[in-house]
């Protein structure tokens, strides 16, 4: 066999190689984990922005509450001196009753804005329990891809390894100017630097070379470098 027999193979690990590493940057699992990671990314985002306004709201409500625990206090204090017996003057007894009144009407206003909070909190609170189910959905869609993808990963850096090992061995018998011009040719022509001649035709540009081009080439002698007149590729004959 010759040394562009030898070419032919280490080109055939190439291509192997070269369609591994596509295969490993194209994965399925790449494409679907992308698709997870930016719903969680929408849907953290979304849950920020409602987790904000339901703490705001949270907060007016326990404002509300201490207000109206404070509120309902003093009215304690006003009734029990009311009735305490201590205060005899009319007018003072009537000035605490008026008091007590406004402080009532007060803990009225205060108890219905503190169930609007609680009614304006509870469709807040059930839309982030749902948003967080979704959350753990996808958290848990995320790790088994990237478990899916690891696997997958790891089994085509093996047959990686196997091949750029096969290759070394390959271009071991190649002498280094032939292996320059190949290497050359591999990255100006999308990674194929030498191809087969098959019936008159470059299997690397897949044209038919003009017959006076074949008739020149069987003359060639067998370790003569020959190159495809339409691409420039190495022929192996």
């Amino acid at each position: 066999m010759s040394v562009f027999h030898d070419l032919l193979v280490v080109q055939e690990h190439d291509t192997t190689i070269d369609q591994l590493r596509h295969r490993r940057a194209s994965l399925p699992e790449l494409a679907e984990l992308a698709r997870v990671e930016s719903e969680l990314s929408v849907l953290e985002r979304t849950m920020a922005g409602l987790s904000a306004q339901r703490d705001e709201v949270a907060r007016r409500q326990k404002r509300l509450e201490d207000e109206l625990a404070s509120v309902e206090a003093k009215v304690r204090e006003i009734d029990g001196r009311l009735y305490s017996g201590a205060i005899t003057i009319p007018r003072e007894l009537q000035a605490l009753q008026a008091d007590a009144d406004s402080l009532r009407r007060r803990c009225s206003t205060l108890e219905d804005d503190v169930l609007d909070a609680m009614a304006e909190r509870e469709p807040l609170d059930e839309e982030i329990g749902r948003l967080e189910a979704a959350q753990d959905g996808l958290d848990r869609r995320g790790s088994s891809l990237r478990v899916a993808r690891a696997e997958a990963e790891a089994g085509i850096d093996a047959q990686l390894a196997r091949e750029q090992e096969a290759r070394q061995t390959g271009v071991a018998a190649i002498p280094p100017d032939l292996s320059r011009l190949y290497e050359d040719l591999r990255r100006k022509l999308g990674g194929v630097g030498a191809a087969r001649l098959v019936q008159g035709r470059c299997s690397g540009c897949h044209l038919t070379l003009p017959a006076t081009e074949l008739d020149r080439i069987r003359r060639e002698p067998p370790d003569e470098l020959i190159r495809c007149d339409q691409c420039a590729r190495i022929l192996v004959r």
